[in-house]
């Protein structure tokens, strides 16, 4: 049984693009742009690059850390206004290999770097999928990072 619901796996399936937040060294966050697919085989999310993932600032950060969260969102309207998405906090886990075949498996529309990351969910938060855009549906699934 997966962590997520039914309609938050659909809705991450159809979204691949998401806000990966990090902490650097300095204890400053850090924000950027990935892709962001679902992992049926491990109900984990996978973030690929079609870069050098290892040279990158959420790479190192995720490295050190073992701690991310990731936001996928949209508006499924402008009129009216309706927001919807899913933020996923958890441990993430750096992989140095392996990414071009993930990448395959998962249909990623760009070739995978080897290196890539997966983030095994703790806390989610979903708006809009199982309920109206403005309430939340959250819940704690794993263990508190350390």
């Amino acid at each position: 049984m997966s962590v997520f619901s039914a309609a938050e796996i659909d809705y991450l399936r159809t979204q691949p693009l998401g806000r990966l937040a990090t902490v650097g060294r300095d204890g400053m966050p850090h924000a950027t742009a990935v892709g962001a697919y679902y992992d049926p085989e491990d109900d984990t999310v996978v973030i690929g690059s079609a870069g050098d993932m290892v040279a990158s600032k959420k790479y190192r950060d995720a490295r050190r850390t073992g701690k991310a969260a990731l936001i996928v969102d949209d508006l499924a309207s402008v009129a009216p206004w309706t927001p919807r998405g899913v933020e996923i906090r958890g441990r993430v886990r750096t992989h140095d290999s392996g990414g071009a075949q993930v990448g395959q498996r998962l249909s990623v529309p760009f070739p995978m770097d080897e290196a890539y990351l997966r983030i095994e969910p703790l806390r989610i938060v979903s708006w809009g999928i199982d309920t109206g855009s403005y309430e939340t549906h959250a819940r704690t699934v794993g263990a508190s990072v350390d």
